[in-house]
């Protein structure tokens, strides 16, 4: 199935793209959160006349999402958790703990947007996490897991 996209999305193509994706896919992703519409006659022209407005609004993304990243990027966050001996949690810390803590340091982000590689925190320590705010913008930030 032929797709017009209309943001950039990662690992499939740039505004404007004409992409083939398996129908699934568009039904069930692409289309319902608005970020393609099947290439038809019809919306390719109507896509023409509408390109302009959203490259503002991807651009304006992108500059939002620079901007948040550049204020969290290096920063250390600290989160407080209950704890046994040998530094093992009780219970976890995960991603919407970890976009709780950044939120109340005044830069808004999703739980989605926090990439944890070593999946869910369950004991004490430091951590370097990826917080993915826009296809292009990543910023590092370092977790610190403290007993309360």
């Amino acid at each position: 199935m032929q797709v017009i996209l209309k943001e950039k999305v990662e690992n499939l193509g740039t505004l404007g793209s004409v992409v083939n994706v398996k129908p699934g896919y568009a039904r069930n992703y692409l289309v319902p959160y608005g970020k393609a519409v099947q290439a038809t006659e019809a919306n390719i022209a109507a896509f023409e006349k509408q390109k302009a407005e959203l490259q503002k609004l991807e651009a304006e993304r992108l500059t939002t999402a620079k901007a948040k990243a550049e204020k969290i990027s290096g920063q250390v966050f600290t989160i407080k958790a209950a704890a046994g001996d040998g530094g093992k949690l009780f219970g976890s810390v995960g991603t919407k703990e970890v976009a709780d803590v950044i939120a109340a340091a005044g830069v808004e982000v999703e739980k989605r947007h926090v990439r944890m590689p070593e999946g869910i925190i369950r004991s004490l320590g430091e951590y370097e996490l990826s917080v993915h705010l826009h296809s292009d913008v990543d910023a590092d930030i370092k977790l610190v897991v403290i007993a309360e």
